[in-house]
């Protein structure tokens, strides 16, 4: 009787249990978010991946809104891990070294205000972690140009359109994804093979 009280206790209290626990999110821009969105749904102790728009000054804008410009806002990806099998750092060095951090508003062929590189912080520990990992590739010079990386508190995301979601395995014969985002997953896949996801694992 007394754990049926117990358990009645907790749903009248709307209990829920601490997710901190085993996942936490972070909110990054490094171009367009099909190809952020290819990449990282392919790491290990990636949970979910969900592309959208953050940083702007309108509420919920439409892709037609944020690709003129004028809503601020940049594409992102919200990334939820589980950091007992990555860490925020491991995430960060995947973000860096999979986009040109040194390109002000520009990411190859794509160029405005929306495909700007941004860390979108939910945490002190994520914000310290970006602002280190920044100093540590200017110190040793592993970038010819600067890093113009935004590092800026998470206010809001909006959720893409649904056409966006999973885009490149929607999408693979399409041009776009042929000729930008398969050399950028395939170079990815190389460098962090490790690092990738199996069956036996998020």
């Amino acid at each position: 009787m007394t754990f049926i009280l117990i358990i009645s206790l907790l749903f009248t209290m709307n209990f829920q249990p601490d997710q901190n626990r085993t996942s936490q999110i972070i909110t990054v821009g490094g171009g367009c978010f099909w190809c952020t969105e290819a990449i990282f749904k392919e790491l290990r102790g990636v949970i979910k991946v969900v592309p959208g728009y953050s940083g702007g000054n309108v509420k919920n804008p439409s892709y037609r809104e944020v690709c003129t410009g004028s809503t601020g806002h940049a594409e992102v990806i919200q990334i939820t891990y589980n950091p007992e099998l990555i860490t925020i750092s491991e995430i960060l060095e995947v973000f860096f070294m999979t986009h040109d951090p040194t390109t002000l508003n520009r990411q190859g062929p794509d160029t405005g205000t929306q495909y700007r590189s941004a860390i979108f912080y939910h945490s002190e520990e994520q914000k310290k972690a970006a602002e280190n990992i920044i100093k540590q590739y200017e110190t040793e010079k592993i970038f010819d140009m600067p890093v113009v990386t935004e590092i800026i508190p998470f206010k809001a995301f909006y959720p893409a359109e649904n056409y966006h979601h999973d885009y490149f395995e929607q999408n693979k014969r399409q041009p776009y994804c042929q000729f930008v985002i398969s050399p950028k997953i395939e170079k990815f896949k190389e460098k962090y093979k490790d690092r990738l996801k199996n069956n036996n694992n998020f």
